[in-house]
């Protein structure tokens, strides 16, 4: 063992460094940051080694295995720290099996992909959600209708697109149409032509508020400080729709979701448009299950849609989230419990907070808004 180069990078070990905390949690979320190497043994081991542990004064950390080797130190046999961490081949496996979904013509079977990936089919599919927030199934279906999409901005008929796509008949592509496109296909090739929306802008307590509704149910709720740019936000999402000004009718509908924001409790029963992905859609419907009053962390709710390790998918999924208010991700917060990563300003989201706590007596639980009729899923 390289004796001088051992001490050259050696770095007294504190009860505060993370580091060694690390080592003596056994935390495999540490593997491949560092690597740890004991002088008595010759060693050097993943964080995550199941191995007794070393006393601290004879441990030293390395940022690489080559830096670990370098100074005469040899890989553990147990947990092999030379060769690819169990997280990162199965990381690569479900990645092939990605590439393998995206690249295939029709659907290839849970049986087929667990077998490339040398996994049992009950296990592949618990490792691929748990890695993507989907199944196969969801994860096969999200990607096809993104290239649908491509496809019917780019080809010269949708019947082009829909065997582009990856459709092996029209028929089977028509049955999905409306779930995966939230309109026509003809319309969504130009852009949204033909689909009318209607919408009102309104003021509250938060600031101007924009709700419009498609004929399939309300498809945005906008909250701001300037009426034209929630208009032109609308306008962004969609360029080429019909987009008309809401008459009398239609301005009771918007004094609902004000009188929803001012007071959350009495709920909010609206038939809702909602356009996103298979994860998305999982993250929106786990959303409306926060009671009033109540919050959830990011990790928390990636742990009730299954998903436990997809904490940032699920932030994303937030800030996609065209309906504010009805779909309440103000209720989503850091794990340290402060406040931020909100769409419509944070100061919003504290105020909503605040608003809701207010609301709740003590003692007692109050329901989630009375979102549940949908329209449709994009």
């Amino acid at each position: 063992m390289d004796t001088a180069s051992n001490t050259r990078i050696r770095t007294d070990i504190t009860s505060d460094d993370p580091r060694w905390a690390a080592v003596v949690a056994r935390d495999p979320t540490a593997d491949g940051h560092f690597y740890y190497a004991v002088v008595t043994t010759g060693v050097y081991c993943r964080p995550s080694c199941p191995t007794r542990l070393a006393r601290p004064e004879n441990v030293r950390f390395h940022p690489t295995r080559e830096s670990a080797e370098r100074a005469g130190f040899r890989p553990c046999r147990r947990c092999r720290p030379d060769q690819a961490s169990l997280a990162e081949q199965r990381t690569a496996a479900i990645a092939a099996a990605c590439r393998s979904l995206e690249a295939s013509e029709t659907m290839p079977s849970v049986s087929t992909l667990a077998k490339r990936a040398g996994m049992s089919n009950s296990h592949f599919h618990r490792v691929f959600r748990e890695i993507t927030g989907v199944t196969p199934r969801q994860y096969g279906a999200a990607h096809r209708g993104r290239r649908l999409r491509e496809e019917l901005r780019r080809a010269k008929s949708v019947t082009d697109a829909v065997f582009e796509a990856g459709f092996n008949a029209v028929s089977r592509f028509y049955e999905h149409a409306d779930d995966l496109l939230g309109m026509p296909a003809a319309h969504y090739r130009n852009g949204g032509a033909s689909t009318t929306i209607r919408f009102a802008v309104g003021e509250c307590s938060l600031g101007s508020i924009l709700v419009a509704r498609s004929e399939r149910g309300v498809c945005a709720i906008l909250l701001g400080g300037d009426p034209d740019a929630l208009a032109r936000d609308l306008q962004d999402q969609f360029p080429n729709a019909v987009l008309v000004g809401g008459d009398a009718a239609f301005e009771s509908l918007v004094a609902q979701v004000v009188g929803f924001v001012e007071a959350p409790r009495i709920g909010l029963d609206l038939p809702l448009d909602l356009r996103g992905t298979a994860f998305q859609q999982r993250v929106w419907r786990a959303l409306r299950e926060i009671p009033s009053g109540d919050t959830a962390t990011y990790e928390e709710i990636a742990q009730r849609i299954g998903a436990p390790k997809a904490a940032r998918a699920v932030a994303r999924a937030c800030a996609c989230n065209p309906l504010a208010v009805a779909i309440p991700c103000h209720r989503v917060i850091r794990q340290d419990a402060t406040i931020s990563g909100y769409r419509w300003g944070v100061e919003r989201k504290r105020a909503l907070l605040a608003r809701e706590a207010e609301e709740v007596p003590s003692g007692c639980g109050v329901g989630p808004p009375a979102c549940s009729r949908e329209a449709g899923a994009g």
